[in-house]
């Protein structure tokens, strides 16, 4: 099993943060949290490293389903999409969604890998239509 779904944009950062924002939205995610990991690494450890942000993305639907299953299933919650810089790639950005089907690996509840796949499908469609929206480009 795939930890994350991913792709790879050449765009700006912050175009990429707003695509992804829109891209899950279409899909019915809001984005709950957000840590700018770089921002915190230098405040607290004043290290450096490339961009690197953590939507904290939910769908209600889905996320309501799961935690009527099992209400320790909010430890998984909300499924985080990161955005960062490549730092092998110089111009282009990487999208990774967690995948929802963790939460069956770790979890056996009946019921919760029909609610994961739900969320799957939707989270692979918001990095399919990055993807699109990169052959578009």
């Amino acid at each position: 099993m795939q930890l994350g779904i991913r792709t790879t944009l050449h765009t700006t950062f912050d175009d990429a943060v707003a695509k992804t924002r829109e891209a899950l939205s279409e899909q019915g995610f809001g984005v709950l949290t957000e840590i700018d990991v770089q921002a915190t690494l230098k405040k607290k450890l004043d290290e450096d490293m490339e961009r690197f942000l953590i939507l904290g993305a939910c769908n209600p639907h889905f996320a309501h389903q799961a935690l009527g299953l099992e209400r320790q299933i909010g430890l998984l919650l909300p499924c985080n999409v990161v955005v960062r810089d490549d730092t092998e790639n110089e111009g282009s950005v990487i999208v990774e969604a967690m995948n929802p089907d963790i939460m069956v690996a770790v979890a056996d509840v009946p019921g919760l890998p029909e609610v994961a796949a739900g969320a799957a499908e939707l989270i692979r469609a918001a990095i399919a239509s990055l993807e699109d929206a990169k052959a578009e480009a």
